[in-house]
């Protein structure tokens, strides 16, 4: 069993801020625990725009506090995210978000990220894998 809370992350190596600014990501799960999935808190700052695409991941995003605008790049279709919203990149698809506050989010990622990523010139996370330890 692991327990852990966000307090316990802040300011270690699971406490990642973006190159660009834009995003703050607590990773709670990563794949070195070797459950399949990875799981985030992640803070998009308001104002800001942070456009993304994974290639190579299926993300669920569960939104718990704040407001923003969700845009599918590849349809043009605007979504309103706001506490109690979910959505799911099951299609891998390009989409940009605009948070109008501070967007808090929890992100469970497949396959599960190695909590190093951070998104490249076209919004990726590179597939990097790490086999499963029995630390937590």
């Amino acid at each position: 069993m692991i327990v852990r809370s966000l307090s316990d992350i802040e300011g270690t190596e699971r406490d990642v801020h973006s190159a660009s600014g834009t995003w703050r990501s607590k990773r709670i799960i990563l794949a070195k625990e070797g459950v399949g999935f990875s799981l985030h808190e992640t803070v998009l700052y308001a104002g800001s725009e942070t456009s993304m695409w994974y290639a190579n991941h299926v993300e669920a995003v569960f939104c718990v506090e704040g407001e923003g605008e969700l845009t599918n790049d590849d349809t043009g279709e605007k979504h309103w995210i706001k506490p109690g919203t979910m959505y799911l990149l099951d299609g891998h698809e390009k989409h940009t978000v605009r948070p109008k506050t501070d967007l808090r989010v929890l992100c469970v990622f497949n396959p599960p990220v190695t909590g190093r990523e951070d998104h490249d010139e076209n919004g990726v996370y590179p597939l990097l894998t790490e086999a499963a330890t029995t630390e937590a």
